[in-house]
């Protein structure tokens, strides 16, 4: 079993990771955030600081490579969980790439070095993952969210409009670019499984659900 989570920043993907993957005794696969150096840069930097030191460029290849290492890992394993995966980090880098912090032929080489891991993959003898979990909600769920975890760097004023435009095509992306597995999704404006046992039983109820109708139809 591979599950992998999706969503928009903020809406509680490691927790939902760390549930899940507590509940299926399995191994998660973190996003590295702690340990990006490039992370802080990215959200912090001026207009012209990005011009010349390309932080959405470098963002995006460092993701790639840590989600690639991952994803190759869970690939040869079973009973593994991923909190966000190589399949939705194309989704930022698009999102950059309309907003003019990626330049074209940054996007170009993005492309090519994310189309030849998609290659790789092909070759591992898992092909797939089995569900991926989307986590959706309100944009003011989702700056709630964020403001609550307190980071920092994602707590100015001027992100908002960044957020909005992850956002606001999110779903359009869900629904018609990813294509690698079932999808499940949550409504985060209802569910809170941080602070609610309720929420994280009626989760894991419905993951189950799903994969368990995934084998009746595989029979």
């Amino acid at each position: 079993m591979l599950l992998v989570i999706g969503g928009m920043i903020g809406l509680g993907k490691t927790s939902v990771a760390e549930i899940l993957g507590e509940h299926f005794d399995s191994e998660v696969f973190y996003e590295s955030v702690d340990d990006n150096p490039i992370l802080p840069l990215f959200y912090t930097a001026t207009d012209e600081e990005i011009e010349k030191y390309r932080y959405p460029f470098l963002l995006q290849l460092h993701f790639l490579d840590a989600r690639f290492k991952c994803i190759k890992r869970a690939f040869r394993n079973n009973n593994n969980v991923l909190d966000r995966s190589i399949y939705e980090d194309w989704y930022f880098a698009k999102v950059n790439n309309e907003l003019g912090r990626i330049s074209d032929l940054e996007f170009d080489v993005y492309n090519g070095l994310l189309n030849n891991m998609m290659e790789e993959l092909d070759e591992l003898p898992k092909k797939a993952p089995d569900l991926m979990i989307y986590l959706k909600g309100s944009f003011e769920t989702v700056l709630s969210r964020i403001m609550k975890r307190g980071r920092s760097y994602e707590l100015d004023e001027h992100l908002k409009a960044y957020y909005h435009k992850l956002w606001s095509g999110y779903d359009e992306w869900v629904m018609k670019y990813y294509h690698a597995s079932d999808i499940l999704i949550i409504d985060m404006d209802q569910f809170d499984v941080v602070n609610r046992l309720e929420d994280r039983a009626k989760l894991i109820k419905l993951v189950e659900e799903k994969l368990n109708s995934q084998r009746e139809v595989a029979v």
